[in-house]
Parts: C-alpha cells; structure tokens; sequence
C-alpha cells in the first residue's frame, strides 16, 4: 500500500512559498499569506529595539532627533516592502554616524538631504549595473578593521557626551582627552547626574541579558534602559539635557539651491562616494549575516543595492539620515521569528504612529542614555574574539585589521578603508608571489661540477631582490643551468631582470650557461 508523503514543516525564519512565476497574488490572498502570529510580535520587538537606536544615532550625528526617526519609518514602509533581502531590516546606522557628524558640521544639517539623494541615485545605478555581488569580495580583515574603527570612534565620542560634555573634533583629539574628562568625572567637575545615570544606563544594557529568559526576550535592552532612565529622570527631575523634539513636518525639508551651493565640488563629491561605500558595504555585510541566521530565501546583492538606493533618495528628498540594513535589528527580527517582509514593514508603521501621536514622550529622554546606548552599540563593534583568533594564527591579517581600525581614527572612516584595503591587496600580492628557488649540484660526466638553479611558483617583482641575490651568488667559473619551467607566473619584470643577468653572467664567465626554456626576447 502507497503511503502520501507528508509534507516537511518549513524551518523557522523560513518566508514561505513563493508565487509561480508570471502569476500575481491578489491582494487579500497575500494578506492571508502572511504568518501574522510570527511578523506581528517580531514587528513590535524591532520597533522597540529601533525606536532608541534611531534617536540616539540622530542626537550622535548632530541633527533633529526626529530625522532618524524618519530614516528609520523609510527603511520601514519603503524598504520593507521592495524586494533583495526577506528579513534585514533598514534604518539610520551606528557605523554612518562618525561620517554624517562631519559633513553636518562642514556642509550644514540643510545639505544633508543632497547628499543622502546623491548616495541613492548613486546605489540605484550601482544596482542597476549589478555591483552588488562584488561588495562581498571585501577582504573580511577590512570590513572587521572598518567596524572596529566605526565602534571605537563611536565610543570615544560619546563618553564625552555620557559626562553631558562636548566631544573633540577628531579621533586622536578624543583619545587625548579622555585623562582631562576622567579627571573631571572623578573630582565632579563633569555633571555628577549625567555621569551617574549615564553609568547606570550602562549597567543595565550590559547586565540585561542575565536576567531571566523570559524578562529579557520580552523587552529589548535598548528599551529598557532607556525607558528607566527615562523614569528616573522625570520622577526625581534630574539637572541633565533631554531630547528636543518638534514635529516631524517642522524638520522634513526639501533641499534647495543654497545646499546644492554647498556641498558643490569635490568635498561634496567625496562625501556623498564615502556615505555610498560604507552604507552599501555595511548592508551587503548585514545581509550575508543575516542569511546566516535562517534558512529561507537568500538575498539577491543587486536588488537589495537598489532597494537601499531607492530608500535613500526618498530620504534625502526628505532631508533625513542615510539608511543602511543594521545588524542589530536585523538579528532582533530573526530571533523574534519573523517569515516574510511583513514584520518590517509594520515596524516602519509603529514607528510612524509613535512619532505621530506620542511625540512628547520623547523629551523625556536624557542624552546621556542614548549616550550609553552608543557606547555600548560602539564597542560591540570591536570584533575582539575575531582579533584574538586573527592574532593567533594569522597575524598578517590582524595587522591590516588594526592599521584599517587606527586610519579610521586617525583620519576619517574613507581614507582609513582605502588604506586599509591597499594594505590587504598589499599584503595578498606579497603572498600570491611565493618563489621557491632551488640550488643544487650536479657531476657532469665528464667529472665537471654543475650548478642547477630550479625556479617554481610565481616570479614576480616583489621577489626579485630574493631572486637576483640567488643568481649573483653563483660561481662565474662553472656550468650553470636555469630551469625555469615551474614557474606558473612570470612577470616582465622578471623577464627583464633574468635576461640582464644571463647576459652578464655569460660576458664575464667562460663557463656555458643553459636555460630551459629559453627566455623571451625582450622589448
């Protein structure tokens, strides 16, 4: 007797089964295929883990906080909705942070949108010409030196405004004056309640994944902190900053001529490629994580670049924040159980609402909170794990992981990646160029000695000090054979170098010279 197969329940993260191709759902039939007892609940849970995010992330890069909450309702129902990735989730991002606080400060918060549209349109044509795929041919060393540059720049500048003090303007101004700020916190120079709930901030979102399971998957830890701090405050009226909040329409602006005079020329150039890099290497980064973390659809790099690009001109019209795909609500989704886009897109909804109807709540909030926020989301940032691995068994790799994170701090997050991966494709070219020479010697028949010189692996210029100073050392009164038949890569340099020497070895030795195969003639 034939038994029907049963059918295999879909592992969870899973987004479902697909319409067959050229065959559209009708609306209600996609509405009834959303798994909505997953997307609801994991909705909410990205809403609460963004809504601090988006606002500390604002505050950081010097704008309204209201723009990174707008950035965050894009990412939401924009692209939540278009197709790449099922279940990463966009909005403003730690990692941009350190790059927009820049370029407000240089081209004003009015500039901003241009150069946010200018990223868009540049990761739609990017998409378009599907460059996706090859963001993940980073060097993984780069991208981790990069975060851990973003992270450690993030920290140092919010420890400052942790203790309500203003920051230094660049990386190796913040670490110098971090004894001058530990020096005012310890003699109470620094706001002493600033600086205590700004700790205790602090405490809560590193201690709050040892409370009870069911406490701590119930209320992110962002929230939480946040929301207590938020208590404390208002309960005891605490002397410290809070978020100034306005009304999203007082803050969305078009851009105008003015900014477009502004950010005119190879600055504005510069900056809009650097926002384009990052944010489209952070996503793609983000997306090849998150594929890891369940098992349905994988993500397509190219449509998932021009969804990120179409986001990102809608906000620049706006004149918010850049958006990239962020890891941290990105995981929360996954982990919460999320199936389909659903779960994305009504987070950009909650969040929508919570602006619209309950915009007071949010000037309740000390910046010192979101502060800790940062800090705690910058040093996450450090791979220290990775590092430690790196260092044990491929030190090579650490050293471009630690030179790509200093450049970042010593510089700026483009120029220290640039430098970065020149160091990495310095580092694959010394590697690649292996040369092994081999030098033995052989009785001729005739009881004359031989020397056999046996060259294999890749010959190239970076080896030809190594190569020459073989050669030169050979006796100029014996037999020598060249074989260099092994070799898999000869390149001109080499070509010019070996010929030049065989040339002079057979001008000043009377001794013949062989050479298998023979060289090319040389141009």
């Amino acid at each position: 007797m034939s038994r029907t197969p049963r059918r295999r329940k879909a592992p969870p993260g899973h987004p479902g089964k697909a319409a067959p191709p050229g065959r559209r759902r009708p609306p209600l039939a996609v509405l009834r295929a959303v798994p909505w007892r997953y997307d609801l609940p994991a909705s909410l849970v990205v809403f609460l883990v963004a809504l601090p995010l988006c606002v500390g992330v604002a505050v950081a890069s010097g704008v309204p906080a209201e723009l990174g909450l707008v950035t965050g309702i894009v990412g939401g129902l924009v692209v939540g909705v278009l197709p790449g990735s099922s279940l990463q989730v966009s909005g403003p991002a730690a990692g941009l942070t350190v790059l927009v606080y820049e370029a407000v400060q240089r081209f004003g918060v009015t500039a901003l949108g241009l150069l946010v549209l200018g990223t868009g349109l540049l990761q739609i044509v990017m998409g378009a010409l599907r460059l996706g795929r090859w963001f993940r041919a980073m060097s993984a060393s780069v991208v981790h030196g990069m975060l851990a540059g973003i992270g450690l720049t993030l920290l140092f500048g919010q420890l400052y405004a942790l203790a309500d003090r203003r920051a230094p303007a660049t990386g190796p101004e913040k670490i110098a004056g971090l004894p001058d700020l530990l020096a005012d916190v310890v003699t109470g120079v620094a706001n002493p309640s600033a600086v205590a709930l700004g700790l205790a901030t602090l405490f809560v979102l590193v201690g709050w994944k040892y409370l009870p399971g069911r406490v701590a998957r119930g209320v992110p830890a962002p929230l939480a902190a946040v929301g207590l701090a938020a208590a404390v405050t208002a309960a005891a009226d605490l002397p410290v900053a809070r978020v100034r909040v306005s009304g999203l329409l007082d803050v969305v602006h078009l851009p105008d001529r003015a900014a477009l005079g502004a950010v005119a020329g190879t600055a504005g150039l510069g900056t809009v490629v650097a926002f384009t890099l990052i944010a489209s290497a952070e996503t793609l980064f983000s997306a090849a994580a998150v594929d890891r973390m369940h098992h349905g659809r994988r993500t397509d790099y190219d449509r998932e670049l021009t969804s990120q690009g179409i986001g990102n001109t809608v906000c620049g019209l706006l004149g918010a924040l850049p958006m990239t795909a962020v890891i941290v609500r990105s995981a929360a989704n996954v982990q919460a159980g999320a199936r389909t886009k659903a779960s994305r897109t009504l987070h950009g909804l909650w969040l929508l609402l919570f602006t619209a109807l309950l915009p007071g709540m949010l000037g309740l909030v000390p910046l010192t909170a979101l502060a800790a926020v940062l800090v705690h989301a910058g040093a996450k940032l450090v791979p220290l794990r990775r590092i430690a691995a790196l260092c044990r068994g491929h030190r090579g790799e650490a050293l471009v992981l630690a030179v790509t994170a200093g450049a970042i701090i010593a510089t700026d997050l483009f120029e220290g990646v640039l430098i970065g991966i020149g160091l990495a494709v310095a580092k694959s070219a010394w590697q690649t160029s292996h040369l092994q020479i081999g030098l033995e010697e052989l009785v001729l028949p005739s009881g004359e000695a031989l020397q056999r010189v046996r060259l294999s692996g890749n010959a190239t210029f970076l080896r030809l000090p190594r190569l020459l100073d073989a050669l030169e050392r050979l006796p100029a009164d014996r037999p020598v054979e060249l074989d260099w038949s092994g070799l898999r890569h000869l390149d001109h340099a080499c070509t010019v170098a070996l010929t030049a020497w065989a040339a002079q070895h057979r001008a000043r030795s009377t001794a013949p010279l062989a050479v298998e195969p023979p060289l090319p003639t040389v141009v």
